[in-house]
C-alpha cells in the first residue's frame, strides 16, 4: 500500500471518529430573538435550532371562503389557548388545497398580538420535539407547532415522538405548547383492505385489529378533529371572485372569468381554493399585462 493510500485511510478514520464525538457533545446553545412571531426547527448535521421567520406568510382569516365551521371551531379553540384556558391539539384532514394550512397560518395573522406564536417543523424532525418544546416551556408566550401535510409509513421513530408529546410520556404537556397538525390521512397512516378483515364484533361491539388499534389511537390524541371536502363549482367560482376582488380588480365580465376559471379547475383537476387562488393571480396578472399594454398570448 502506497504512502498516499495510507493517509486517505487515515483521514477518512480521522473523520469518522470526529462524526462519532459531534453525536456524543452537547448542543451549542443559540441566541433565540424571541421577538419574532414565527420559527421554523432547523437542523444542522446533528443538533437543531429555532429559525426566526423574517416574513411570516400571513394570511387573514376573512379571506378563507366556504370553510365557515371549520374556521369558527379553531378559532374558539386558537382563543381559549391564548387567553390561558383549556384548549386541543387540531387535527385538520381532507381534500387537498381546501385550505388547511392556511387556516392554521391565519390563526397566527388573527392573534399574533395576544403572543401566540408558530413553529414550523417538518415531519423528518418531529424526533426533536421533546428539544423543541424544552426551548419555550415556560415562556410567557403561546407556542402552535404547526406539522403541515402530515402522514406516516410504518413504524417511523418520528411517529412514536409525536405520540409521546401529545399524550404518551411521563411528563406533563406544557400548558404553553399546542400541535396543529394537517393530514390527506384521517388517521395518519396507511391503511389496508387486509387490516379491516381482522375486525370482529363481540357481543355487538366492534374490536378493531391491533394494527387498525395503533393506527387510530394517533388520531384519537387529537382532542379537535376538523375534516374538509372538495368544493362544488359554485363555492370554487365564489371563491375565485373573491380573490380577484382582493389582487385588485374593481370590475370584470363574470362570464368570462367563469368561462376561464371553470377551465383552469378541469386543466388541474381540482375545483380547490388553491386552484381558485392560482387562477385568480394568473387572470389579474394577465388583465394587467394587457391594461399596460403587453398583450399576451
Amino acid at each position: 500500500m502506497s504512502n498516499v493510500e495510507s493517509m486517505d485511510e487515515f483521514f477518512a478514520r480521522v473523520g469518522t471518529l470526529l462524526d462519532r464525538v459531534e453525536l456524543l457533545v452537547p448542543a451549542p446553545i443559540k441566541n433565540i430573538d424571541w421577538t419574532a412571531l414565527a420559527y421554523r426547527w432547523r437542523k444542522t448535521r446533528v443538533h437543531g435550532y429555532l429559525q426566526p421567520v423574517t416574513t411570516p406568510h400571513r394570511i387573514e382569516p376573512n379571506d378563507l371562503q366556504r370553510i365557515d365551521r371549520q374556521r369558527r371551531e379553531i378559532d374558539r379553540n386558537t382563543r381559549q389557548f391564548v387567553l390561558g384556558l383549556p384548549a386541543n391539539n387540531v387535527l385538520l384532514t381532507g381534500s387537498r388545497g381546501t385550505g388547511k394550512s392556511s387556516l392554521v397560518k391565519a390563526m397566527l395573522s388573527a392573534y399574533a398580538e395576544s403572543g401566540l406564536r408558530l413553529i414550523e417543523v417538518d415531519k423528518s424532525d418531529l424526533i426533536d420535539l421533546a428539544d423543541i418544546v424544552e426551548h419555550v416551556e415556560g415562556r410567557d408566550e403561546r407556542y402552535i407547532i404547526f406539522c403541515d401535510d402530515l402522514s406516516f409509513e410504518g413504524d417511523e421513530s418520528s411517529y412514536k415522538a409525536l405520540k409521546a408529546i401529545l399524550d404518551g410520556s411521563i411528563s406533563a404537556p406544557p400548558e404553553n405548547v399546542l400541535i396543529y397538525a394537517t393530514s390527506n390521512r384521517r388517521h395518519l397512516m396507511p391503511e389496508y383492505m387486509q387490516e379491516n378483515g381482522v375486525t370482529r364484533s363481540v357481543n355487538g361491539e366492534i374490536h378493531h385489529a391491533e394494527a387498525v388499534e395503533e393506527k387510530i389511537s394517533l388520531s384519537e390524541r387529537f382532542g379537535l378533529w376538523l375534516s374538509f371536502y372538495p368544493f362544488d363549482q359554485s363555492a370554487y367560482l365564489e371563491i375565485v371572485y373573491h380573490w380577484i376582488a382582493q389582487l385588485g380588480m374593481q370590475s370584470w365580465n363574470e362570464d368570462d372569468v367563469r368561462a376561464d376559471a371553470l377551465k383552469w379547475a378541469l386543466t388541474r383537476g381540482s375545483r380547490s381554493g388553491r386552484s381558485a387562488h392560482q387562477f385568480a393571480r394568473d387572470w389579474v396578472g394577465r388583465q394587467g399585462l394587457t391594461s399596460a399594454g403587453r398583450v399576451t398570448d
